[in-house]
């Protein structure tokens, strides 16, 4: 199976590059046998992938140590789940997943377009198996990177190193994956652009048919960083669920331009504004999935997020370097043809909310990409690495984000082209009604924090004016159809999926403020204790009852039992019992202690327990406590986004009909 997967990569890299040069061959010479064989090798690019991966599982499910990367990412003790996560656990697996992706969005792809966006098809192909190329060359010719490649050991040993300890998670098999989706899906609208700034055709067909591509890209991406953020909650065991760590960052630049992507292409598809705007941004988020992977794979930053040196840094940076310069080339190219039909007619209008809403988001990924990138600057200028801490980070993110949450409340008040003042009246009324309410409200509770209480009012006005907007809709659709009122509001959203499904992600994003809000109140407590002594935290007194040994197979588990009690009534709340592993020394890696941190969480605050245990004579224990206000709001959060951006995604039979239309127009002007 070894050897099936390494010659199917070898075939292809004849395949993705044959593909290539046939699709683009074709396009010039107008040729339409070349474009359809061009087609099928990107197809058999596809398969041969699919092959790839599936002899790389089968070697980890048969525990096949004769191979480098299943004996350093497993062993025989680990789980099926576990086990199947190896893949994507070190950089060879990491980039074969990228390039299955690639391969089978590209496969898609094809399918979706048999008789559709003929014109571009060709030049979207060649830039798809540009990418998938560049990956076969990666994973054939470095000798870290390909998943293939014999134990170097002299012989084959009898079990492997296993998973790094922080690894043993849920989140090993939720957030790369996710993550890597987000990347790679981003590459379709990313493609599609590029074949119409070299085609010509820069109508927002390009838009409207990857619209979904791109909602589906963004949707991973948005899991890919929640997930990451609570694995690091649960598993890092500081606290916290984000540090501004460089490889969180990485995941973050493309989402946030990515957003604002998403809601700028709005404009153009309404009002035939900020073409030049949307081919830039579409740009940049690829190039930030580019830059995330070669912050992450290629070893150039100490991160408890990163991998290895490996050797990947300079072709990464030329790949990233060639995605920027033939994107903005082919841009600056094609200016003349990429006019504005409309300008914008007032600064009170939607219009100009949505470019605020991106001059925000991309402030905020500036500061984040400045940061990232400042300790390498620092070094090279003055040979001295210079870091960036959280509060430079908070300082210029803090106050764009709450701009960004006034936004989210108030473009949906404002009308397109031009807000009267009849229409702000009516439309402000009752959102400012409820946030004065909510302001008062706090301040009687005896919030006095100026950036809170900002926040916590604003939340309140975005909260209420999404649901005004489902009232109102509801009600009208009541009216109008006779339909009782809760058949009216699921028929609502399932007639106006993209609006009403972006309203329930913003509703997410406003829990995710919820969250935010907490963190000026966070509390730490850390103390050594004895069994039966007892600390005091906010309103928790919590005793330590005792710790014991639990052997495992491949590990010694220390387990201290935490009981909680209301400190002013003394009711007993639970018991809690945080863990400390010791894991067994396997091959080369030595004896790891790894947290396993507890949780009482609640919609209020969580109690966040971190345990060390005296390791001569378990007698004393040290314990780092924290309460983290409203941590939970966070994590509900995407269960409300996913949900809105399902139904954002799901079909739309009216809008197939609107394309199939523009479709045949499109065609007919161009037999024309």
């Amino acid at each position: 199976m070894a050897s099936i997967g390494y010659y199917s990569l070898v075939a292809l890299l004849g395949t993705a590059l044959f593909a290539t040069v046939m699709s683009v061959i074709g396009k010039v010479r107008n040729r339409k046998d070349m474009i359809l064989s061009g087609e099928r090798a990107a197809l058999v690019s596809g398969g041969l992938l699919i092959l790839s991966a599936i002899s790389l599982f089968y070697s980890f499910l048969a525990r096949d140590f004769s191979l480098q990367y299943v004996y350093n990412y497993s062993d025989r003790s680990l789980s099926f789940i576990y086990t199947i996560s190896g893949f994507w656990a070190g950089n060879a697996g990491s980039l074969l997943m990228w390039a299955v992706f690639l391969g089978v969005f590209q496969l898609i792809l094809i399918l979706q377009n048999r008789r559709k966006n003929r014109d571009v098809m060709p030049w979207v192909i060649a830039i798809m198996s540009t990418q998938v190329t560049f990956f076969a060359f990666l994973l054939i010719f470095l000798d870290s990177t390909n998943p293939f490649a014999p134990v170097s050991l002299g012989y084959i040993p009898q079990d492997g190193q296993g998973l790094n300890p922080m690894l043993h998670n849920p989140g090993m098999y939720l957030h790369p994956p996710t993550t890597y989706l987000g990347y790679v899906g981003f590459g379709v609208p990313f493609a599609f652009a590029m074949a119409a700034l070299i085609s010509g055709k820069l109508s927002d067909m390009w838009i409207r048919t990857t619209r979904r591509w791109t909602i589906f890209a963004w949707f991973f991406l948005t899991i890919g960083n929640i997930v990451g953020a609570w694995w690091a909650y649960y598993t890092l065991g500081w606290g916290g669920y984000w540090a501004w760590d460089p490889v969180e960052n990485s995941s973050f630049m493309p989402w946030l331009v990515g957003t604002a992507y998403l809601h700028s292409v709005m404009i153009q598809e309404k009002k035939g504004m900020l073409k030049i705007w949307n081919m830039a941004l579409i740009i940049l988020t690829f190039a930030l999935t580019i830059l995330g992977t070669l912050i992450t794979r290629s070893g150039i930053i100490n991160s408890v997020h990163t991998f290895s040196s490996s050797g990947l840094g300079p072709y990464l940076f030329a790949f990233l370097m060639l995605a920027l310069g033939g994107g903005f080339g082919l841009l600056i190219y094609r200016l003349p043809d990429l006019k504005t039909e409309n300008e914008l007619d007032s600064i009170i209008s939607r219009e100009s909310m949505f470019l605020f809403n991106n001059l925000i988001l991309l402030g905020i990924a500036f500061t984040t990409l400045w940061g990232t990138i400042y300790p390498f600057i620092s070094e090279a200028v003055q040979g001295v690495k210079v870091t960036v801490g959280q509060p430079f980070y908070d300082q210029v993110s803090a106050p764009l984000g709450i701009a960004l949450l006034f936004l989210i409340g108030f473009c949906p008040l404002i009308a397109w082209r031009r807000a009267s003042l009849e229409n702000l009246r009516r439309n402000f009324l009752i959102p400012l009604i409820a946030s004065f309410a909510g302001f008062s409200t706090f301040l009687v509770m005896g919030l006095r924090h100026g950036g809170v209480l900002l926040t916590a009012t604003l939340i309140v006005f975005v909260l209420s004016v999404i649901f005004m907007e489902f009232y109102r809709g509801t009600t009208a659709r009541n009216r109008m159809t006779g339909e009782g009122l809760a058949n009216s509001f699921v028929n609502l959203i399932w007639k106006n999926k993209r609006r009403y499904g972006g309203y329930m992600i913003h509703i997410g994003v406003a829990m995710i403020f919820v969250a935010f809000i907490g963190g000026p109140f966070k509390h730490t407590v850390e103390k050594s204790l004895k069994p039966g002594d007892a600390v005091n935290i906010r309103n928790y007194k919590v005793v330590f009852d005792g710790m014991r040994d639990l052997p495992r197979k491949n590990k010694l588990t220390v387990e201290a039992t935490m009981s909680v009690f209301d400190k002013k009534s003394g009711k007993k709340l639970g018991v809690v019992k945080p863990q400390k592993d010791f894991f067994k020394e396997t091959g080369s890696q030595p004896e790891q202690p790894w947290t396993r941190v507890a949780v009482r969480s609640t919609s209020r605050e969580d109690l966040y327990f971190i345990f060390s245990p005296d390791e001569q004579g378990r007698e004393l224990a040290s314990f780092k406590i924290v309460v983290n206000p409203l941590m939970r709001w966070m994590w509900m959060a995407g269960f409300v986004m996913t949900f809105g951006t399902v139904i954002a995604l799901w079909p739309d039979e009216g809008e197939k009909r609107r394309l199939a239309s523009i479709y045949s127009r499109e065609a007919v002007t161009s037999e024309v």
